[in-house]
C-alpha cells in the first residue's frame, strides 16, 4: 500500500521515504479501504442533494457525517468534524449515492440522531497540528506497550489513533480474557497527559489495521476491501477437499483464512448431487471403497479392498445405478462394466539401508556415550582415590602370572625372582617398609636354590 508520494530514500533501496502520515494522506492509494466512485457523471439529480458523507480516519476506521452547513467538499479532501469533546479531522472517502447503498448495507438509518456533523475546512494551523499528533502514535503505542508488561497484563496494544486537536488518544488491544485496565488508564493518563479511550478489536481486524502481505501474494482482503467478517470453519475446509494443515490455513491473524467462504457457496452447490464419500459399493469380485472425488468433472474413483493399485473412475449417474442394485439385494459382476476409464497406481518401491548407516547422527551418539563413561570415571575417582591403585594393582598381578608361568621353564632362579616381582606387585601397598620386610624374609630361600 502505497500512494503516489512514496519513494525509497536516497541511497538506500530499503528505507521508504513515503508521505509518513499513517495512512492518513490526501493521495490516492495509500490509505486503506479505498472506493471508487463508479456512478461519477452518472448520478440522478436527486441523489446530489443527499447530505450524508462517508469520512475515513486511519486505517480502516469509517464513519458518517452530515454535511448540514452544505460544504462543497469532494472526495479525498480533509473536513473538520464534530465530536464529543474537541474536534477532530477526517478525510471524505464517499459521496452521493453510494454513501446511501453503504448505510443500507451497514444498516445505519438516514435519519439517525448519532450522525454529526461536518463542521468546516481545516486551516493550516489545524493541519499542522493534526499532522504532529500523528507523529506521536508510534511512540505513544511503544510507551503502553512497555507500561502494560510492567503491570503484567494480559493484552497486545497493537495501534493508537490521536484526535486531531491532541486531546484525545485511543487504544487499541488484543487480549484472549477480560482484562482489568484501571490502573493501565491512571498511567497512561499521567504519562501523556491526555484522555485515554481503550478499544477492544479481534484478531481479523487487528490484521486489517495493521496490514501485510497474504500467502497469496496480494495484500490482505481485510485491509483492502473486507468489512464484513464472518465466522470461518474447518468444515469449508473439507467440502472444498483441501488438507487440514493449521499452518497453511491459518491467515496472519492467527484466524482460519476468510478467503475460504470466497467459492463454498458453489462447492456445496455442486456437492448436492454426490453421494456420500463413505458409501461402499458391493460387487460379485468384492467390496469397493471411495478413493477420491472431483467435484467438477463430477467423477468418483473406487477402489478394491487390497487393490490399491488400480482405480476405477465412475460417473455420479453410474454411482447411483449401483446403489439402486445393491438396494434390490442384487450386486454387478465388475466395476469395470460402468467404469469411464481405470487408472494404474504405481507403487512406490522401497528402498532398503545399503550402505548401512542407521542415522547421520550415529557418530555423535558415541561421543556422547564416550564422553558420559568419562565423566563417570572422573566421578568414582575423586570419590574413591583407592581404586586407582588397586585397578593397577589388579593389571600388574594378570602380567606377572603371565611371567611366572614362562619363567617357570628356563631356571629355578628367574622363577624365584618371579614370584618375588608377583608379591611385591600384588599387594599393592604403597609402603617401601612391607617390601623391605618381603625380600629379607625371601632370601635363604633363593640362596638355598642357588646352592
Amino acid at each position: 500500500m502505497s500512494c503516489t508520494n512514496c519513494s525509497s530514500v536516497s541511497g538506500s533501496s530499503d528505507v521508504s521515504g513515503g508521505c509518513k502520515s499513517s495512512g492518513s494522506c490526501t493521495s490516492s492509494g495509500c490509505d486503506k479501504l479505498n472506493v471508487y466512485s463508479w456512478l461519477t457523471g452518472m448520478e440522478p439529480t436527486r441523489y446530489n442533494n443527499f447530505d450524508i458523507v462517508e469520512i475515513k480516519f486511519k486505517s480502516t476506521r469509517k464513519e458518517f457525517f452530515r454535511n448540514s452547513n452544505k460544504l462543497d467538499i469532494h472526495p479525498g479532501e480533509p473536513v473538520v468534524l464534530e465530536t464529543q469533546s474537541g474536534y477532530d479531522i477526517g478525510v471524505i472517502s464517499m459521496l452521493g449515492e453510494l454513501v446511501k447503498r453503504r448505510m443500507r448495507i451497514k444498516k445505519c438509518a438516514t435519519d439517525s440522531k448519532d450522525i454529526l456533523s461536518i463542521l468546516r475546512k481545516p486551516n493550516q494551523a489545524e493541519i499542522e497540528k493534526w499532522q504532529e499528533s500523528l507523529k506521536l502514535e508510534r511512540s505513544t503505542m511503544l510507551k503502553a506497550r512497555h507500561i502494560a508488561t510492567e503491570l503484567k497484563l494480559q493484552m497486545k496494544i497493537s495501534d493508537v489513533e490521536y484526535q486531531a486537536d491532541g486531546t484525545k488518544a485511543t487504544f487499541y488491544y488484543t487480549a484472549d480474557t477480560r482484562v482489568d485496565f484501571r490502573e493501565l488508564i491512571r498511567h497512561l493518563a499521567d504519562q501523556f497527559k491526555v484522555r485515554i479511550d481503550m478499544r477492544q478489536i479481534g484478531s481479523r481486524q487487528e490484521a486489517g489495521r495493521l496490514g501485510g502481505i497474504g500467502s497469496c501474494g496480494r495484500e490482505l482482503c481485510c485491509s483492502t476491501w473486507l468489512t464484513d467478517f464472518r465466522s470461518v470453519s474447518t468444515n469449508a475446509a473439507r467440502y472444498q477437499q483441501i488438507a487440514i494443515n493449521p499452518q497453511k490455513l491459518a491467515g496472519q491473524c492467527g484466524k482460519l483464512k476468510c478467503c475460504l467462504n470466497y467459492e463454498l457457496d458453489s462447492y456445496m452447490d455442486a456437492l448436492k448431487g454426490f453421494p456420500s464419500t463413505e458409501i461402499k459399493l458391493y460387487t460379485e469380485k468384492g467390496k469397493a471403497y471411495c478413493f477420491k472425488s472431483d467435484i467438477f468433472k463430477g467423477l468418483m474413483w473406487f477402489s478394491y479392498l487390497g487393490e490399491n493399485t488400480k482405480i476405477v473412475a465412475l460417473t455420479i449417474d453410474r454411482v447411483h445405478e449401483i446403489i439402486a442394485i445393491n438396494k434390490d439385494g442384487d450386486k454387478p459382476d465388475d466395476l469395470e462394466d460402468f467404469a469411464s476409464y481405470t487408472e494404474e497406481v504405481e507403487v512406490e518401491p522401497e528402498f532398503g539401508n545399503v550402505v548401512g548407516q542407521d542415522s547421520l547422527t550415529r557418530f555423535d551418539t558415541k561421543n556422547k556415550r564416550n564422553k558420559n563413561k568419562r565423566k563417570k570415571r572422573s566421578s568414582n575417582q575423586k570419590r574413591n582415590p583407592q581404586n586407582k591403585g588397586n585397578s593397577n594393582s589388579g593389571n600388574q598381578k594378570q602380567s606377572g602370572k603371565k611371567g611366572e608361568d614362562s619363567q617357570k621353564k628356563n631356571s629355578p632362579k628367574a622363577n624365584t625372582e618371579g614370584q618375588n616381582q608377583q608379591n611385591e606387585k600384588g599387594q599393592g601397598n604403597p609402603n617401601p617398609n612391607n617390601r623391605n620386610r618381603n625380600k629379607q624374609k625371601r632370601k635363604p630361600n633363593t640362596e638355598g636354590n642357588k646352592e
